[in-house]
């Protein structure tokens, strides 16, 4: 995979495996459609929506996809979330399984209702 950081999110999906960019296409459009206002962007070389702030981001890796609620987003599905791999703030769903849009787009919702009015560069 191509080291530079990518200018879109169009190209940085175009580096992976074609499994891999299946998956990331599916979550891509999860989160536009639960968050159709929110903006693209990428931010810490990843895919990142935006509405005043980050909101919510999402990576490609060998084996999983990462998605990064920050800490809020797994905190408030943590139950449901409990059967993936976890890190402060993000989870893993491993590549090979079907990614669970549907609880995505609950957390992808909830995050972009959380601190609405504000505005600025920070995560949480």
């Amino acid at each position: 995979m191509d080291r530079k950081i990518a200018k879109s999110i169009d190209e940085y999906i175009e580096r992976f495996p074609e499994e891999t960019q299946q998956l990331l296409q599916e979550m891509r459009l999860m989160i536009r459609k639960a968050a159709p206002k929110a903006e693209e962007s990428i931010s810490y070389g990843m895919p990142t929506f935006r509405l005043g702030r980050n909101r919510v981001y999402f990576a490609g890796f060998r084996n999983h996809i990462g998605f990064y609620p920050i800490p809020s987003g797994i905190e408030a599905f943590k139950k449901e979330l409990s059967k993936y791999k976890q890190g402060e703030g993000s989870v893993q769903f491993p590549i090979g399984e079907p990614l669970p849009l549907a609880l995505v787009s609950r957390i992808v919702k909830f995050r972009m209702k959380q601190d609405a009015g504000k505005k600025g560069k920070g995560n949480y």
